[in-house]
C-alpha cells in the first residue's frame, strides 16, 4: 500500500499536477486513507467506500473473512475452486458468482447487476501480497486525524465484506468528513443503489473547501 501511494504521488508529479482527488472503493478505499496520511497535500478532496482503517474487520462476525462469520466456510471453498489449477472454466466461474453473491443485498438481481461486461479484473499478485505482506500490521485508525480535507465516507448498511462500523470510525476519525449509509446495499452501493450512489458523487464533485461540522 504505502509503494503504491509512491507510485501514485510519482504519476502526480509525472502529470505535473499540483493536487488532485482522490475516490476508492474497499481495497482502494484502503490505498486512498494511506495516500491521504502519507501525502496530505497533494490531494484536495478524498472519498472511501466500503473500506476500513484496520485489520480488525477480519476478526468481526459481520465480516465474511471472519472465521466467526457462517458464511466463511463458504468462502473458503470458493477460494479453494478459483485457486486450483484443476478447476474448470464453469467451476470458476460459479465460483466467482457464489463469491459475488455473497456481497450482494438483492442476489435475485445478479443478472441485472452485470448485464453488461466489467472491464476490470482483479491483480491476483498485488491482491495476495496486500492480503499476507500489507494486511497483517494495517492499523491507521490513529493517524486518520491527519487528513483534513474534505471527504465522503459511505458504506452499505448490510456489507458483508467491510460490516458498517469500520465506516463509521473512518468518519469518527477523520476531521472533515461525511458519511453516506445506503440502506439497501451491501458491498457494492454503485450497483444496489445507483441514483442514490450518482448523487453522492454529484456531492463529492462539489466539494472543494466545505467543511463539514
Amino acid at each position: 500500500m504505502k509503494e503504491t501511494s509512491k507510485d501514485l504521488e510519482a504519476i502526480r508529479e509525472a502529470l505535473n499536477y499540483n493536487k488532485w482527488c482522490f475516490a476508492g472503493h474497499s481495497t482502494g478505499g484502503m490505498l486512498g486513507l494511506i495516500y491521504a496520511t502519507m501525502f496530505p497535500k497533494s490531494l484536495t478532496k478524498l472519498l472511501v467506500g466500503g473500506a476500513t482503517a484496520t485489520k480488525k474487520y477480519m476478526e468481526h462476525e459481520g465480516s465474511i473473512y471472519s472465521p466467526r462469520s457462517p458464511l466463511n466456510k463458504k468462502l473458503k471453498k470458493i477460494f479453494a475452486v478459483l485457486k486450483s489449477p484443476d478447476s474448470t472454466t464453469e467451476e470458476r466461474r460459479d465460483a466467482n458468482r457464489e463469491w459475488t453473491n455473497m456481497s450482494l443485498y438483492n442476489k435475485e438481481k445478479w443478472d441485472e447487476y452485470f448485464k453488461k461486461p466489467s472491464s476490470g479484473k482483479v491483480v491476483q499478485k498485488r491482491l495476495d501480497y496486500y492480503s499476507f505482506n500489507d494486511l497483517p500490521n494495517y492499523d491507521i485508525q490513529t493517524e486518520l486525524y491527519q487528513v483534513t480535507i474534505p471527504t465522503i465516507v459511505y458504506c452499505g448498511r448490510h456489507d458483508a465484506q467491510c460490516p458498517l462500523v469500520f465506516s463509521e470510525e473512518i468518519n469518527a476519525g477523520l476531521k472533515n468528513s461525511k458519511l453516506y449509509i445506503f440502506e439497501k446495499s451491501n458491498h457494492v452501493p454503485y450497483l444496489e443503489e445507483k441514483e442514490k450512489f450518482l448523487q453522492m458523487v454529484s456531492d463529492y464533485k462539489g466539494l472543494i473547501t466545505k467543511t463539514y461540522s
